[in-house]
């Protein structure tokens, strides 16, 4: 069988040696020898690589990723995970585009000033109504 060293490896997969090698202590990935003193890992790596890729675009920490892999290296996706992250990207999606029309109506509003214009009075009341509830979430107050 033919393996990968963890130079080929980060060329590939475009991911620093050093982060490989912190993937392989959190267990995300695993080498399989070593040719001197260079990690030496199966192809399949960078299929698992490209998932932690994805997991963490996602969202999902490193420890939620490498619980996603079983004990043979192969994904094992939770579905039920998949689809809460799934909703919580709606939301952000939702926020984000709320954020876009806000700035959008704040660039191109014709009212004399911002403060006299009643939408962006409300737009900016509903936005702090948002904030305020994340901030109060994080801190296990909502």
């Amino acid at each position: 069988m033919r393996y990968l060293d963890i130079g080929a490896v980060s060329a590939r997969s475009g991911i620093k040696p050093s982060a490989l090698r912190h993937y392989e202590a959190v267990g995300l990935i695993a080498s399989v020898s070593r040719h001197g003193l260079r990690r030496q890992f199966l192809p399949e790596v960078l299929l698992q690589l490209k998932l932690v890729s994805m997991g963490k675009s996602a969202g999902f920490s490193l420890e939620e990723i490498a619980g996603m892999f079983g004990k043979n290296g192969l994904p094992d996706l939770p579905r039920a995970a998949l689809h809460q992250k799934a909703d919580e990207i709606d939301r952000q999606i939702r926020e984000l585009m709320a954020l876009r029309n806000t700035l959008r109506h704040v660039a191109d509003c014709s009212a004399p000033s911002h403060m006299e214009c009643p939408t962006f009075r409300r737009l900016v009341n509903v936005a702090g109504r948002r904030s305020g509830k994340h901030t109060d979430s994080k801190r296990g107050l909502a």
